[in-house]
């Protein structure tokens, strides 16, 4: 039994370079994993190719060192807050030619510095929060999509560096005045036209008619609480009329005294 003990020597823990080595090993294979739908090709910078790939989803786990990543030709729908936070190195983003209705606010935080040029034409957005593009200094496309031409989206180009050769294909879809559907929301926007005063004067307007109908209906309560209490007073007055007088009552009391 001694012996055997002797015999017997303790597991060692590896050594702290080897597991030092290990992890940065699979810090290095994950900044450069490909997702499995997508192709990924190392170009003087990570391109990530996810085109035409049934997407509803941008990918997870997508390469950190992406320099380009092309997600058109899909059918994704919205694109959530963070969306691309850790792509750091990220400078182009083509997310055009997809079903996209609803863009987060803070959707591009994380890459707004390295951002060059940003694709979000023909999708389905109608209008954007007001910080959508905040920091941003990448190109963005916007034509092809219906647009509703009011003060928000007015605030959200404020921010922003439209494309210069499709700036003219960003047309008002619907409007908050019909005359300004189907043209080109800068051309309005240059012509003097200010959404955001128009916003103005409708909530002006709007406050005004309800004011207007409160004042109607008060007034008309009053009128027919008056009238009620009038024909109420003439029914009355009517009662009392039909009611036989106090002198007639006397003298035919008087009359059954003498008789009896």
């Amino acid at each position: 039994m001694g012996a055997s003990r002797r015999c017997r020597s303790p597991i060692k823990p590896p050594p702290c370079g080897f597991l030092f080595f290990l992890w940065l090993l699979s810090v290095i294979m994950t900044a450069h994993a490909c997702p499995k739908i997508c192709h990924c090709t190392d170009r003087n910078g990570m391109v990530v190719q996810c085109t035409s790939r049934n997407l509803e989803t941008v990918p997870l786990n997508l390469p950190k060192d992406t320099v380009v990543l092309l997600l058109s030709s899909n059918r994704i729908r919205h694109i959530p807050r963070e969306a691309f936070t850790d792509l750091h190195r990220l400078r182009e983003l083509d997310l055009s030619h997809n079903a996209i209705e609803m863009v987060e606010d803070g959707a591009f935080q994380g890459i707004s510095e390295a951002l060059r040029t940003l694709d979000l034409s023909n999708n389905h957005l109608s209008s954007l929060p007001k910080d959508t593009f905040a920091k941003l200094h990448a190109r963005v496309r916007l034509s092809h999509n219906p647009w509703h031409c009011e003060c928000s989206l007015q605030e959200v180009l404020r921010e922003l560096r439209l494309d210069p050769e499709t700036v003219n294909e960003v047309s008002c879809y619907t409007s908050v005045q019909e005359e300004y559907v189907g043209q080109p929301v800068i051309q309005v926007l240059d012509s003097g036209i200010n959404f955001c005063n128009f916003h103005h004067k409708t909530t002006d307007v709007a406050m005004f008619v309800a004011m207007f109908c409160w004042f109607s209906m008060v007034t008309a309560y009053i009128i027919y609480y008056i009238k009620h209490n009038q024909e109420d007073a003439r029914r009355h007055m009517e009662y009392l009329k039909s009611l036989p007088s106090t002198s007639h009552i006397s003298k035919d009391y008087d009359t059954a005294s003498s008789v009896f």
